[in-house]
């Protein structure tokens, strides 16, 4: 049976599954693997203290994924259909493996993430945003 988001062994299994299943995807799997090349030993720590931070509430959390992804766009174009298939398979991992209020809170934040990514990177390239710190 299906539990819900609780500890930080629950964050990693969901970090992990996700990202194999990202590192193997059609759509946006090149992104990771062959253009942002990313490091899979610094970047999964990292995501597991972001998701700790988003859920629990947790302190731990330095990056600034929007200036990240905002330099990746000027590499390779970040898409609405990358942010989607990324949100799509956030949630088949958040339902394949949990259930309860804080993973549909996991589902929703995602949500807010992919909405505002993609709003970030469209004015960056409109001359509208800035890049930030």
């Amino acid at each position: 049976m299906k539990k819900d988001l609780e500890t930080s062994e629950d964050i990693r299994l969901l970090v992990d599954t996700f990202y194999t299943h990202v590192r193997e995807d059609d759509v946006i799997g090149f992104v990771f693997n062959d253009v942002a090349k990313v490091n899979w030993a610094l970047h999964l720590p990292k995501m597991y203290a972001f998701w700790e931070a988003v859920l629990f509430g947790n302190a731990g959390f330095k990056g600034n994924p929007m200036a990240v992804h905002i330099q990746l766009d000027q590499i390779e174009p970040l898409t609405e259909a990358h942010f989607d298939r990324w949100k799509q398979l956030w949630d088949y991992t958040v339902q394949t493996n949990f259930f309860g209020p804080t993973a549909e809170k996991a589902k929703k934040q995602a949500d807010a993430i992919r909405q505002l990514m993609m709003l970030k990177i469209k004015n960056y390239r409109t001359g509208i945003g800035i890049l930030p710190n």
